[in-house]
């Protein structure tokens, strides 16, 4: 990242999207990169254990997992 702020929109209860996707242009002008970062807590506090608020850390794989609804079938190892 260059240190350029996004600006990051908020859903209706609030809270920024769980997953946020960054598109990097390639040097020789292909097709970007997107990088991929996930919402994680920032922290807690020390008395009562409330979250502190949200922080998004970098996912390596580059891939966001797929919906796992209840009634579907669990995945075969």
């Amino acid at each position: 990242m260059d240190g350029r702020v996004l600006p990051i929109l908020l859903g209706p209860t609030g809270h920024p999207p769980k997953w946020y996707e960054i598109p990097v242009p390639a040097p020789d002008g292909g097709l970007p990169t997107v990088l991929l970062y996930e919402r994680v807590p920032a922290g807690y506090s020390k008395r009562l254990g409330l979250q502190k608020g949200w922080k998004y850390a970098f996912t390596p794989t580059g891939r966001k997992p797929k919906p796992r609804w209840p009634w579907t079938k669990p995945p075969k190892p």
